[in-house]
């Protein structure tokens, strides 16, 4: 093997070492450290490391330098012949690239002292798009893939995949039924009952054939549409009416009116609530991942802002994907109807109301005049009179809202209350016993869920909603009292 020094451009044997003990796992800050550039040549190599083969980190690290150096060497290597063939058509890629807008581009940001850097720096990369027109950052804000959760863009006549996001169409509904909250404390064990016989929860986990139910959407043309679409329909099916994993939630709790609200028709009080949480499954994110990489073939963007692929609408490829969000955004709704319309009949309670809403998608809609294409991934529409839900965490409140159509911000809100720490950190610094704690002192029953969605992992619900008080009404809010999650770890699909 060719010495270190002489194979790393200059860096220097011990600096070497240094990154060799730092991490265990190669990342992309080791390979810049070694004199990648952030092109696509780093991202080959990322993709290279995955496979690893055999090699140590140290000999891993070790060939990445030895490629960087000398790639025409590495051109017939089996592992490394296509980082040794990206490296040396960098120049050729880069003039195919799509250009960004140069310098920081105006967006507007609620609550900016809560949000972390990476999805400060993922929207100031949105916004260089060439088809980004307006932009807004929501107080619950974090890094996401693409576009940052909370982010909020418009663009024109073309559409973002991953700025709709993975879980299309995802959202919340909620249930208010015309029995007093006395109910749900004197007949808990019964509350707990329904939602176990009535929910099913799990990253990839649906019904057998006797289990599932038929809904007008299985019948949506769009199902007709293509191949592709058509072969994801009996998953779709067996999936209907279930939860999933990560953050969805079913659950019962108390809402509280503290005035009559006329337009609702519910007159001031406290009543058992129904709220639920999930999206559109295995269907939504199977198009995401498919319609994603279609983007990323079609439209060449800098390495930085790949994840930001986008497609006009006026192509086919653009059409085929706005026909498959709806129907997945279709979807979602519907199994949040069917668990509401079963949860509703072996209740035997009468609603008095039933809210919904949608984030995780994409809206043709008017900015200034102009028709635009809006994506709120992790945000809620909160155009002027428009009623959203917003959830706190387990064991924090959420509110029902309605918008007041703040064109700074898009005719948006946050969708909750935002993540504070990672799932990862979140397990390793969150002891069980204070989750229980917690639990138990706002007397809240939890089935399943793990301490990546303990309430602490979240940012404080209050001081998130303070921070777009120009953006909602707060209507009444909603106390969550048995709470039903994924109990197998797994994130959403």
């Amino acid at each position: 093997m060719k010495d270190c020094q002489s194979v790393s451009n200059g860096f220097s044997t011990m600096d070497l070492s240094k990154i060799m003990m730092e991490n265990k796992r190669i990342n992309g800050n080791d390979l810049i450290a070694l004199g990648y550039e952030e092109n696509f040549a780093l991202g080959e190599a990322l993709k290279i490391n995955k496979k690893r083969l055999g090699f140590t980190r140290e000999e891993m690290l070790l060939k990445f330098a030895e490629v960087l150096a000398t790639p025409d060497s590495y051109l017939e290597d089996g592992l490394f012949k296509s980082l040794a063939s990206a490296l040396l058509n960098v120049d050729e890629v880069a003039k195919a690239t799509i250009s960004l807008k140069e310098g920081k581009q105006h967006y507007t940001i609620y609550g900016e002292s809560q949000i972390e850097e990476g999805a400060l720096r993922q929207m100031d990369l949105a916004m260089k798009l060439p088809v980004a027109v307006a932009g807004a950052l929501m107080p619950d804000a974090h890094q996401g893939y693409g576009l940052p959760i909370g982010g909020v863009l418009a663009t024109h006549h073309a559409v973002i995949p991953y700025g709709v996001g993975v879980d299309i169409g995802c959202r919340m509904a909620l249930s208010i039924f015309d029995v007093p909250e006395e109910h749900l404390y004197l007949h808990h064990d019964l509350y707990k009952k329904v939602i176990m016989d009535n929910t099913k929860f799990g990253a990839g986990h649906g019904y057998l054939k006797h289990e599932r139910v038929d809904h007008a959407v299985l019948a949506n043309k769009a199902f007709e549409a293509n191949d592709f679409i058509r072969q994801l329909k009996d998953k779709a099916w067996t999936q209907l009416g279930s939860s999933g994993g990560g953050n969805h939630f079913v659950e019962f709790g108390v809402m509280e009116f503290k005035e009559t609200d006329r337009t609702l028709g519910i007159e001031k009080g406290r009543y058992v609530a129904l709220l639920t949480h999930s999206g559109s499954r295995g269907l939504g994110a199977t198009i995401a991942d498919h319609y994603t990489k279609l983007a990323k073939k079609l439209c060449s963007l800098p390495y930085e802002a790949q994840n930001l692929a986008y497609m006009s609408l006026d192509t086919a490829e653009g059409q085929e994907y706005w026909l498959a969000m709806n129907l997945a955004g279709d979807y979602a709704s519907a199994c949040h109807e069917v668990i509401h319309e079963k949860i509703g009949r072996a209740l035997g309670a009468e609603r008095l109301a039933m809210i919904e809403n949608h984030h995780n998608f994409a809206w043709k809609e008017l900015h200034q005049g102009e028709e635009v294409i809006v994506h709120r991934k992790g945000a809620t529409p909160a155009a002027k009179g428009v009623l959203g839900i917003i959830p706190g965490s387990m064991a924090t409140p959420g509110f029902l809202v309605r918008g007041k159509g703040k064109e700074e911000a898009i005719h948006s809100a946050s969708h909750g209350a935002g993540r504070l720490m990672s799932r990862t950190k979140a397990i390793k610094t969150i002891a069980r016993k204070d989750l229980k704690s917690m639990l138990s002192d706002n007397g809240i029953t939890l089935i399943g869920a793990g301490l990546d969605e303990a309430p602490m992992a979240y940012k404080n619900i209050h001081e998130v909603m303070a921070a777009q008080e120009d953006l909602v009404d707060i209507i009444a809010s909603f106390s969550p009292k048995i709470v039903r999650m994924a109990d197998d770890g797994s994130r959403e699909d």
